[in-house]
């Protein structure tokens, strides 16, 4: 290796889709790089974005910028756009000027587009990963300014039209996503070590659709022997979904958790959003699910998501729009004690056989930039 120091600038934010994947690979980066090399880790995002709301958690460093997206909708906040962006051109000039990266990182979300334009012109190296199947609009407008662009999915390549090397290697999670206490979390929530459970997943801020589809399958009928409910209602959802559930057997409630790692370790089979992110987890913890995208995501990007996991007959998916004639804890339970359930689970394990987690591939991948572009630095030096 030809670094005594690393320096990268991390930028992708907003929700945990774009943020999630940016820690997870600087995390393995560090951890490669251990008693070996200096590292020198720093984020980029916004005071809107999770990044900010969650700053003392995550163990680097964040400079905010102010650029904000433009709403679909016509408002007076658009006008304020363009002043935003020449504001945070003008702030990550400075940044870049005063840390001197050696790479920059994008993971998606409208702050990449300062950050990445600004390496680009400083002929700082860059390069992408890109979480979706339908990739985002600031990964497909600057496509063209990165050397490397990581896909999650294989469809995306069929979106770019550049000159950057494009390698799929699915999407970066934490390394320990897969190693949780089953049998300490299911006491923690007052759970059976004995029966299947089905887990249930609306996202940190919960998603209605799947907690009403729930309410109205559990509203008359109690959950049949052998099986149980860990569900995860978001934190808007919590407290109505607790009320009209009432004192049901069988079932536990919380908002939001930060060991995910703990709770799928829980689960016989999950029902979930299908967020790029979500997937890759339920991959990693060879999972079986019932997706049903959120039918308002960009370019319906989560429904294309589900249907490479339901084509490779390692998922089920059931939209939103059907939600109203499918009683879906039935069809857990139906899915559960039928051979879809171990067909699914074999896929799965199929899959991942002999693969390399994609953090891997990704932050072996950037050390290798940053160290061949520093012994070329050190050829034109001599």
């Amino acid at each position: 290796m030809n670094m005594d120091s690393v320096k990268i600038i991390f930028a992708g934010g907003g929700t945990g889709g774009h943020l999630y994947p940016a820690i997870a690979i600087a995390d393995k980066i560090k951890e490669l790089l251990a008693n070996k090399v200096e590292a020198e880790i720093l984020f980029i995002g916004t005071k809107r974005g999770l990044e900010y709301r969650i700053k003392d958690k995550l163990n680097y460093p964040l400079e905010t910028l102010s650029i904000r997206g433009i709403a679909r909708s016509f408002t007076l906040k658009n006008l304020l756009v363009p002043f935003a962006i020449i504001s945070s051109l003008w702030k990550m000039n400075s940044i870049m000027n005063r840390f001197k990266p050696d790479l920059v990182v994008g993971t998606g979300g409208y702050v990449c587009w300062p950050v990445v334009s600004t390496a680009y012109r400083k002929k700082i190296p860059a390069v992408l990963q890109e979480q979706n199947s339908y990739p985002g609009l600031s990964v497909r407008k600057l496509a063209s300014k990165v050397q490397k662009i990581y896909l999650g999915f294989e469809r995306a390549k069929d979106w770019f039209k550049t000159d950057a090397e494009i390698i799929v290697t699915g999407n970066p999670i934490r390394s320990d996503i897969s190693k949780g206490d089953s049998v300490k979390t299911l006491q923690r929530q007052n759970l059976s070590l004995e029966k299947k459970t089905i887990l249930i997943l609306g996202g940190s801020q919960g998603a209605r659709a799947i907690n009403d589809s729930v309410l109205r399958s559990l509203k008359n009928e109690n959950i049949k022997d052998g099986y149980q409910i860990l569900w995860q209602t978001g934190k808007r959802g919590y407290t109505d979904v607790t009320n009209q559930l009432g004192n049901k057997a069988n079932c536990s409630l919380f908002p939001f958790a930060h060991d995910m790692h703990n709770i799928y370790a829980t689960a016989d089979l999950v029902i979930a959003r299908a967020g790029a992110l979500t997937l890759a987890e339920l991959i990693a913890c060879k999972l079986p699910s019932i997706l049903i995208p959120y039918p308002f995501a960009a370019g319906e990007h989560q429904k294309k998501n589900a249907q490479f996991l339901v084509d490779s007959k390692m998922a089920i998916m059931v939209e939103e729009k059907d939600l109203d004639q499918t009683d879906i804890i039935k069809k857990a339970v139906s899915t559960l004690s039928s051979d879809e359930h171990n067909s699914i689970k074999k896929n799965l394990e199929n899959y991942i056989a002999g693969k390399k987690p994609a953090v891997d591939l990704i932050a072996e991948d950037i050390i290798e930039i940053i160290n061949k572009n520093k012994l070329a630095e050190k050829k034109i030096a001599s």
